[in-house]
């Protein structure tokens, strides 16, 4: 008898289902539709997009040369010409914030990107393994846990020297260990699932369990830690060439702005207020949209 044809799925009469959509896209689609309705989250999206868009732009918006030293506008007040006026060197001030913005993208994204990732992989080695591999991660993200994540950029870059590249080193080296914990914390909960002791009793490689099955269910997590890194990196980026070991005239920093323009308050309060505006705006709007994907990722609070 000749084997019979497959036969769809389901009642007579009724077309068969068409495949569910990836899960990727599901998420990504679910993600921003949340992110969407909260309107914090959105506020803070909004502002990103400026924020990006000044820095990619910034040599077609700035009114003038970020560099350029006019001795006769030293200290000019707001106006049409300059509309946040100038410092004491008479560079535009407005031009010198847009220029800053790729500092501070470029200090945000990159450290902590880097961050992440040692974070992500050390933490999942350490859940996944455990024994003396998670003893000697732990105890190593320990250790730079214990000092103050500011003070020990300082000492790095103190050893090193202050430059932009330096300042990648020194944020990366002390922020893998916060996401190192949290990773191995979600590492220890998942492994004992159902489909991660099925995929072991099959046989599957552990780098693949790592790579295709728990590393994925740690992505909501990680983008929340992602956004709010951010922030702190600029933070502490400002902070860092505040104290003067970052970055160095006449790089527009908005930290080095606010360091040199604090000695002239009485006589020109813009020099310092207006550069210390614009960190907090980026830190506000980074910190809503984290805020944001937090309360979209988190089961309990959709609803």
């Amino acid at each position: 008898m000749e084997p019979k044809a497959d036969m769809p799925s389901g009642p007579p009469g009724v077309p068969a289902r068409k495949e569910k959509e990836p899960v990727t896209e599901s998420f990504w689609r679910e993600l921003l539709y949340s992110i969407k309705q909260n309107r914090s989250a959105s506020l803070g999206g909004i502002g990103l997009l400026l924020f990006v868009a000044a820095a990619i732009f910034a040599p077609y918006i700035s009114p003038h040369d970020p560099y350029l030293v006019n001795l006769n506008a030293q200290f000019h007040r707001p106006s049409p010409e300059y509309p946040l006026g100038t410092d004491m060197y008479g560079r535009d001030i407005l031009s010198r914030i847009i220029h800053g913005s790729r500092i501070s993208l470029v200090i945000g994204l990159v450290p902590t990107a880097i961050s992440m990732a040692i974070g992500t992989i050390l933490g999942l080695l350490a859940g996944f393994y455990g024994g003396r591999t998670d003893s000697a991660i732990m105890r190593s993200a320990d250790i730079v846990m214990a000092f103050p994540s500011l003070l020990l950029a300082m000492v790095v870059m103190y050893t090193l020297g202050a430059s932009l590249l330096n300042i990648f080193i020194a944020l990366s080296l002390v922020g893998w260990a916060g996401i190192a914990r949290v990773v191995r914390a979600q590492t220890l909960s998942l492994k004992e699932k159902e489909f991660i002791e099925a995929a072991r009793a099959i046989g599957v490689k552990n780098r693949v369990v790592i790579a295709r099955h728990l590393f994925p269910n740690c992505v909501p997590s990680l983008l929340v830690l992602f956004t709010l890194g951010i922030p702190g990196a600029i933070l502490s980026e400002a902070s860092l060439s505040f104290l003067g070991v970052g970055a160095q005239p006449p790089t527009p920093s908005w930290g080095l702005m606010v360091s040199t323009g604090k000695e002239f308050l009485s006589v020109a309060p813009w020099v310092a207020i207006t550069p210390g505006i614009a960190i907090l705006l980026v830190v506000l709007a980074f910190n809503f949209l984290g805020d944001g994907l937090r309360d979209a990722l988190d089961p309990y609070m959709k609803h």
